[in-house]
């Protein structure tokens, strides 16, 4: 399959995304892998997709697609057993469902479903493709000759120098104890654990208690959420026509920087969502962060 850049859905206004009308695409080489794509927005600011690697699927890279980056990266994990591997410097790192991935700019990276159900891959990429930042970024970086996927230099020294290990990576695992967590300062109904809070990308997962809200937000970023569960409704007030939406799970939603905006969960229940902000500047946030998890 000849390399093709993937589309790139843009909204001008906050805009429902449901999961049914979501932009389809797949890309990859026989010999490297074939990978599903649900792209929800790729805007000038920011990227979210969600990807797909079926039972014994994976990605590499080929001269033609290069899994390398100008952008930072979060992979959240919906479904499966996914490990991705820095083919590089043999660094591999493995993430169940409701796990997640961290990388930066110039990290090689190759994929692998690594269990017996399908794999399914929340993504956030910023900057996102539009600042080319993808496949033209990428063939400017000379090809790996060789894949690795052990890091042999700390064979017959771990766990005595696991922190060493942990300093030097370049995938970075990130579980709940890993996160950085906050409070809604206003309505304390609603928490959310960062996953990233770089200049370039900022992603969380925010829980929503029943019959609660979140505080009013305002990002200079765009914002481009993924609905994990439960009922949740977004208001928009400063949107013209329609300001109040309902999502289920698989939708996503985007709000461009600016617009004032408010989380309910309708139902029983949290409702559980994922949000990319992009740039990484938050703005006017209603969950100050309040303690770091080590």
């Amino acid at each position: 399959m000849a390399y093709k850049p993937s589309p790139r859905p843009v909204f001008d206004k906050p805009s429902h995304i449901p999961y049914a009308s979501v932009t389809r695409h797949l890309w990859g080489e026989e010999d490297a892998g074939l990978v599903d794509d649900w792209i929800y927005a790729s805007t000038d600011k920011i990227h979210q997709l969600v990807f797909g690697l079926q039972p014994g699927g994976f990605f590499k890279h080929t001269d033609a697609f290069r899994t390398i980056f100008g952008a930072d990266e979060l992979l959240y994990v919906l479904s499966g057993t996914f490990g991705l591997a820095n083919p590089e410097t043999g660094e591999m790192q493995v993430a169940k469902a409701g796990e997640a991935l961290f990388f930066r700019k110039d990290t090689w990276h190759h994929g692998f479903n690594l269990g017996d159900e399908p794999v399914r891959v929340l993504e956030y990429f910023a900057p996102p493709p539009s600042q080319g930042t993808s496949g033209p970024y990428a063939r400017t970086k000379e090809l790996i000759s060789e894949n690795r996927y052990l890091q042999d230099k700390w064979m017959g020294r771990f766990p005595m120098e696991a922190a060493a290990e942990r300093a030097g990576r370049t995938i970075h695992p990130m579980r709940d104890g890993d996160l950085l967590w906050s409070l809604d300062r206003e309505t304390q109904g609603a928490y959310t654990g960062f996953y990233s809070a770089t200049k370039h990308l900022t992603v969380g997962r925010t829980s929503i208690l029943t019959g609660k809200r979140t505080g009013m937000e305002t990002h200079a970023g765009d914002e481009s959420i993924y609905v994990l569960s439960g009922a949740l409704n977004i208001h928009v007030p400063d949107a013209e026509g329609q300001v109040w939406f309902e999502l289920n799970p698989r939708d996503g939603f985007y709000i461009p920087g600016g617009y004032r905006h408010q989380y309910y969960n309708m139902g029983q229940g949290n409702a559980e969502f994922v949000f990319g902000v992009a740039p990484g500047e938050m703005g006017s946030f209603g969950t100050a962060p309040v303690r770091s998890v080590p």
